[in-house]
């Protein structure tokens, strides 16, 4: 995404919370600085996000640099079972296997925590079990295993792996 002021990339994306309406800014590091750095055009409002990160930026609590840095370090971890990184579920919205929730736990805490109210289940269960979620987990690893070992052209590992996901898909029949 580029910044809405200049053509740079956007490492700030900032959603405005005063007023009637919802308002997202993406910014590079320059023009957040500048953005954050701006006069409330009024004392009485609320304080907004962007106020207090000016606030934290005049303090020398936190660097723009250090921030964006961060979240590229973020962006890059991935799952040990699907390979799905955290920036493709930024930008798809959607985890890739049950294990994302555990190792993106951190960052998705707050996310749910703030979309539901809280980040425990409260309510219906179904009534058949969740059978079968380790088996499917197997599998999702097992094809990623595979695939990787195709693009390596290790294709006796690959005919293993083949063999095994067979094995894994016919216990689940």
């Amino acid at each position: 995404m580029k910044c809405q002021k200049c053509e740079k990339p956007a490492t700030f994306h900032i959603t405005e919370l005063t007023g009637p309406k919802l308002q997202e800014v993406h910014l590079c590091e320059e023009c957040a600085r500048e953005y954050l750095s701006e006069p409330e055009a009024s004392v009485a409002a609320p304080p907004t996000l962007a106020g207090m990160l000016a606030q934290q930026l005049k303090g020398g609590q936190l660097k723009v640099g250090q921030t964006a840095e961060e979240l590229a370090r973020i962006d890059q971890r991935s799952c040990p079972v699907c390979g799905i990184t955290f920036y493709e579920f930024r930008q798809a919205g959607r985890l890739g296997c049950p294990h994302d929730y555990v190792c993106f736990e951190r960052e998705l805490d707050p996310l749910i925590a703030n979309i539901h109210g809280d980040t425990a289940h409260v309510g219906k269960h179904p009534r058949r079990g969740q059978k079968g979620t380790d088996r499917r987990t197997e599998l999702i690893r097992l094809r990623r295993r595979m695939k990787e070992a195709v693009e390596q052209e290790k294709y006796e590992l690959a005919s293993e792996l083949r063999d095994q996901i067979r094995q894994v898909e016919q216990q689940e029949s």
